[in-house]
């Protein structure tokens, strides 16, 4: 069976797996550098290398591997080409219009398959549910430093439209006056729009506009004392998960917005399961368990027939990117 090597490229970091068959080569994180501030030529030299380092922990060879699958965060098109604003995460001017997927194909000499994060993320989440041969539907929403997210069709088609912004999920807006609790909050998204779920729903929105918002309310809590809202929304998941009345507020809000956009996804594409991932979640059972039963409390009745729709805890979600990657370039071979 030819090995299909999956390459999850962030703004400091890359994670790589492999795929032979249906069996991955490394259980956890495989990471190495990615000095992407540094340009694409250093970047696309950092995977290589990586990718040799990742093989050999691996217990094989470069040539075993015959497709490469790459994600990257976007706004890019779906075959890989970055905006000509470049990349949100990309801040050197060289990323500007410059086609990742094509450029990593002639780097390393093999084919190279493309996914935003969020759609292969979503896509790997969809795997471990269903299968690699299921028909079903399946919605994920990502939560990091963004939102991002997919929405995989019967079993196989993650949907990218025209351009390669299909499915781009942190966008969709949300009717979140409707939020309890957030009376007068006015969600900004760094896009340019009022009320899409990634304005309510991210750490952003927690620097941004949640924690203001509530330390507003607050002003004797331990966050507002830092006086520095970049690192006081970083310790907001963690003064949740140990109670914390506040930061409990913060993601309350967090999860019924996502509530009023899966929502909308359920009246969309009447999915077979539902997915939430991302740093955000990356806590224990008992506070997960919490944030699901609060996106249910966010959503508005369902009808009879949806209500049994069951929202799942993205597995393995900090190598959920490269996994997804993987399986998306399995199906190079033979194509």
């Amino acid at each position: 069976m030819a090995i299909a090597a999956g390459i999850d490229l962030g703004g400091t970091a890359v994670n790589y797996t492999f795929l032979d068959g249906e069996t991955f080569l490394i259980d956890g994180l495989c990471e190495h550098p990615a000095l992407s501030r540094q340009g694409p030529d250093i970047c696309l030299t950092q995977i290589a290398d990586g990718l040799e380092i990742a093989a050999a922990r691996a217990g094989i060879a470069i040539e075993d591997i015959a497709v490469v699958g790459l994600d990257t965060p976007g706004p890019a098109s779906a075959t890989g080409v970055f905006s000509a604003k470049g990349s949100t995460n990309f801040v050197h001017a060289g990323w500007s219009g410059f086609d990742i997927r094509a450029a990593l194909e002639a780097k390393l000499g093999k084919p190279v398959s493309y996914l935003n994060d969020g759609n292969a993320g979503a896509l790997w989440g969809h795997y471990v549910l269903f299968g690699a041969r299921s028909q079903a539907t399946s919605v994920s929403a990502i939560i990091g430093t963004g939102l991002g997210g997919g929405v995989i069709v019967e079993g196989n088609l993650v949907i990218r439209g025209r351009k390669g912004f299909g499915g781009e999920l942190g966008h969709v807006l949300i009717p979140y006056q409707s939020i309890a609790g957030t009376d007068g909050i006015r969600p900004e998204c760094n896009c340019g729009r009022t009320g899409d779920l990634e304005s309510m729903c991210s750490l952003t929105a927690i620097e941004k506009t949640l924690l203001p918002y509530f330390l507003a309310k607050n002003p004797d809590h331990e966050l507002a004392k830092l006086g520095d809202l970049r690192k006081a929304a970083k310790l907001v998941r963690g003064l949740a998960e140990k109670g914390d009345q506040l930061c409990l507020d913060v993601f309350r809000a967090q999860a019924h917005a996502l509530g009023l956009f899966f929502d909308e996804m359920i009246n969309t594409f009447d999915p077979d399961a539902l997915l939430v991932g991302g740093g955000a979640i990356e806590t224990g059972a008992d506070f997960q368990a919490w944030f699901v039963d609060e996106i249910r409390a966010g959503m508005p009745p369902q009808r009879a027939e949806q209500a049994d729709i069951p929202i799942h805890i993205m597995p393995n979600g900090d190598t959920a990117g490269a996994r997804g990657a993987a399986i998306e370039a399995m199906k190079l071979i033979g194509s």
